[in-house]
């Protein structure tokens, strides 16, 4: 059973790729900070027991599901407003978001820690990535940021994706090649 601190830590650790996991899928910020949230309460209030070990894959299948979730939502939303939007004001503007990314300040020895040269350097090299595996299609963008991203195994991605190891190996070999190539294009070499 996780202790009170070890959850804790757990969801510390994996708040920030789980939200730009989520912003690859569901393309919008505020959108994907409440999926996560959402993904991290569900954990919370349902798995609390669970030892720490399983923590990370249960957490992906959450925040897979939940995403798909947000999914279903919007389309009935969209259907809502589509005949609802004439009733609505023109106008009507909504508070600007806070971005939870300029909330994590850099640890002192971290990569973001460095010099300014080598933090732009490496923020347009990190943007051109995130830009490319954006483009990914979707079971190869899923299966790439969990095993590289999340760091989870083989067999933990495959239960997390509800397919075969062999699956997803053949999703993160294509996913690679992919990104290698258009790197490279952009003169990038890995």
């Amino acid at each position: 059973m996780a202790t009170r601190a070890e959850m804790s830590e757990f969801l510390a650790a994996v708040e920030r790729r789980a939200f730009l996991q989520t912003v690859y899928a569901v393309r919008n910020d505020e959108a994907s900070l409440d999926v996560v949230q959402d993904a991290m309460i569900k954990l919370v209030e349902r798995y609390h027991d669970r030892p720490p070990a399983e923590l990370a894959p249960l957490f992906q299948r959450i925040l897979k599901t939940t995403t798909m979730d947000h999914f279903r939502r919007e389309t009935v939303r969209n259907r809502w407003t589509t005949v609802l939007s004439a009733l609505t004001p023109d106008g009507a503007s909504e508070e600007a978001a806070r971005d939870i990314l300029e909330a994590i300040e850099a640890e002192p020895g971290s990569p973001q820690a460095e010099s300014a040269a080598d933090q732009v350097e490496r923020g347009q090299i990190l943007s051109l990535i995130e830009d490319e595996v954006k483009k990914l299609p979707p079971r190869q963008r899923e299966a790439f940021l969990m095993r590289y991203w999340e760091d989870m195994s083989l067999a933990e991605t495959a239960a997390t994706m509800g397919c075969s190891e062999g699956s997803v190996k053949t999703h993160c070999s294509r996913a690679n090649h992919t990104l290698a190539a258009a790197l490279e294009a952009k003169g990038i070499s890995l």
